[in-house]
């Protein structure tokens, strides 16, 4: 139920109560990884995007990357996930929650012989079930990787070179 409310002269709505049933939430898949799309808003307060990912023992997840309007909330619920923030590479294990600032230069994979559970939450919000597909489709072979590089203000994800998260990759390998 939705109500508007007027004060003086500005109408806001107010955010609505989002509930997705684990049965009926769509799931985004390539070979390394399962992405649950969970819930979205982006009403007034600024809303949000809630997936969980998946990630098969090893599996790269995000390139270096960071977002100037969104902060990128990540909770391990199992496994250990290695993440870049700045230039400090660490290990999140399960039960560790991160809060990523915008304009802060960000990556994740799976920790080196691990596998990771994550549920991830972006505020604001900016429509990322769309990026999320496209994402799955290029991973599979189903779409061109330009259209990533093509949708970074749309999406707020702008891809960096960062030197540290490649040295740990390739250390891992």
């Amino acid at each position: 139920m939705t109500e508007e409310m007027t004060t003086g002269s500005t109408t806001t709505t107010p955010l609505q109560a989002v509930l997705t049933r684990s049965a009926e939430a769509e799931t985004c898949a390539d070979p390394s990884s399962v992405m649950t799309l969970l819930g979205e808003s982006d009403g007034a307060g600024g809303g949000f995007t809630s997936y969980r990912s998946t990630f098969a023992e090893g599996a790269v997840g995000a390139p270096a990357h960071f977002h100037t309007k969104a902060t990128e909330l990540f909770f391990v619920i199992s496994g250990s996930l290695r993440v870049l923030v700045g230039e400090e590479v660490t290990v999140l294990n399960a039960g560790d929650f991160l809060a990523v600032p915008p304009h802060t230069p960000h990556a994740f994979a799976a920790a080196p012989g691990a596998e990771a559970d994550v549920l991830f939450v972006f505020t604001p919000g900016m429509d990322r079930f769309d990026y999320l597909r496209l994402l799955s489709r290029v991973m599979r072979g189903e779409a061109d990787p330009k259209e990533i590089a093509e949708s970074g203000e749309r999406f707020d994800n702008h891809y960096v070179d960062s030197p540290v998260w490649r040295a740990a990759l390739e250390g891992s390998a």
